[in-house]
């Protein structure tokens, strides 16, 4: 499968930090040390099997949702705001089918998409060893089944660093007979938050293509 995210785009890559580094403690245990003086153990990131709860509430496209962008290997589609977001065919990551920037802020999107079908739990683990490859410190902070346009869809929330710098991804995942669909976004973990609302509002535009009039 194709990776979650194979390098995050020029808003991490602004200036060339260093990432953690990996160090033994007298205990034998390994440890990830950080430039500001902390460490955390290593086993802390390592994913544990849970079983993941469904969401109650249902989730639908926003209303100002108003342009669709259609993806070229699976019938789904993404209703997106052309005011808020920018978006283009893939550039910064060549996995990538969609690429999304918002407009006024610091925040980023990308659809990886294929035509191999995976089931949503499956999908878990590979999507975080995917993202661990490029930071060892990740850990997923949320996950739960959502209902999104009628579609059950796997949300996760993901933090991590990578080259000091700390990170989330927060987004979708989708599979279904006809392939399997990546919808992410990303940020920096302080401004998260701040834009959780836009970021939601983005991907709860992902539909069925056979089911839009």
């Amino acid at each position: 499968m194709k990776k979650v995210i194979m390098l995050l785009v020029s808003f991490f890559c602004v200036t060339l930090l260093h990432a953690q580094q990996k160090a033994v403690t007298e205990t034998g245990e390994e440890v990830f040390l950080y430039d500001d003086g902390t460490w955390k153990y290593q086993d802390e990131n390592v994913l544990k099997e849970t079983e993941i709860a469904t969401n109650p509430k249902k989730y639908k496209k926003d209303k100002k949702s108003t342009f669709l962008i259609k993806s070229q290997s699976v019938n789904v589609g993404y209703w997106i705001n052309p005011k808020v977001w920018s978006f283009s065919k893939g550039k910064e990551n060549p996995e990538a089918e969609y690429e999304f920037k918002l407009k006024n802020g610091d925040l980023y999107g990308m659809i990886i998409s294929e035509q191999v079908e995976i089931p949503l739990a499956t999908m878990k683990g590979i999507a975080f060893d995917n993202a661990k490859s490029i930071a060892p410190d990740l850990r997923i902070v949320k996950e739960e089944y959502r209902d999104v346009n009628g579609l059950k869809v796997l949300h996760l929330q993901m933090n991590g660093t990578m080259q000091g710098i700390k990170f989330s991804y927060f987004g979708y995942y989708y599979s279904n007979e006809n392939g399997t669909v990546q919808f992410i976004t990303y940020t920096s973990q302080n401004l998260l938050q701040k834009y959780k609302p836009v970021s939601e509002t983005l991907l709860n535009g992902l539909v069925l293509l056979d089911e839009v009039k």
